[in-house]
């Protein structure tokens, strides 16, 4: 197997564990049930977790290689996709009363629309990330297997209220899915034109930080607690540092954010 295949296989395997992560969350759903609190704390560490690995993972990593032009373009083109996307696919993020009033079969479609609206950016910059570094491709998929979590928590908790639990798996088994088709597409990607690999970085992020905005985001107002969404963004911040330390460059250097290496 040459080095290659070797990354491509690694790329696809790093995204089946890191989609993987959803099932801890149902299971924490199944758990714990309906908590407005623990929901908007896990929403808050997935839109801070997304939004600081999209703007100081990938983002600078565009720019080093890429420069400012280019990045910027792409990041634009990313945020508008998936605002163009938002608008133009019906989807929903289940909530109480929506898991009430609609049919299992639609239900479950609208569901896995607003699944792949986040889960395959996710496998797309995983699957750049690591082509263009090996150790930025782990950093993303550890990130992003930690977001999983609160976000499917948050997610599965609805279906858990009415006790749909057929629904709920139907919806796990696609944010599963969905992330290794999102890495599986960015290796595509990459492989008709390598070229580009900084500019489908800097893409994914801007798709990233959109769904921040215009997904986890307004998810986490419905449960009106800011301040248990304030605590997940710190905690992301935290986890986010911590990941810089334990997982240190290829070089063996641990690159903290805004400072200087320190080997």
């Amino acid at each position: 197997m040459n080095s290659l295949s070797g990354s491509y296989l690694a790329v696809v395997l790093l995204a089946f564990l890191s989609g993987g992560t959803t099932l801890i969350g149902v299971a924490l759903a199944l758990v714990i049930g309906d908590n407005p609190k623990m929901t908007a704390t896990g929403i808050g560490f997935s839109t801070g977790i997304m939004m600081l690995i999209s703007l100081f993972e990938l983002v600078p990593e565009s720019l080093r290689i890429a420069g400012p032009a280019a990045t910027s373009l792409s990041v634009g083109l990313g945020a508008a996709l998936i605002l163009s996307l938002h608008i133009v696919i019906p989807h929903i993020h289940l909530g109480r009363e929506q898991a009430a009033s609609i049919g299992e079969l639609r239900a479950a479609y609208l569901i896995a629309f607003g699944l792949i609206l986040h889960d395959v950016p996710e496998g797309f910059a995983m699957a750049n990330a690591f082509l263009a570094s090996p150790s930025l491709g782990v950093m993303v998929a550890v990130a992003i297997a930690l977001h999983n979590i609160p976000e499917e928590f948050a997610m599965a908790v609805p279906a858990v209220a009415v006790k749909n639990r057929a629904l709920l798996f139907k919806a796990a088994i696609l944010s599963g899915l969905a992330e290794p088709a999102g890495a599986i597409l960015g290796l595509l990607a990459v492989h008709v034109n390598s070229a580009l690999n900084p500019a489908f970085m800097a893409f994914a992020a801007g798709a990233m930080v959109m769904v921040s905005l215009f997904e986890l985001v307004p998810m986490a107002r419905k449960y009106g607690r800011p301040g248990s969404f304030a605590l997940g963004l710190a905690a992301s911040a935290i986890v986010y540092f911590a990941l810089h330390a334990i997982l240190p460059d290829e070089s063996g250097a641990i690159k903290w954010p805004f400072i200087p290496t320190v080997r």
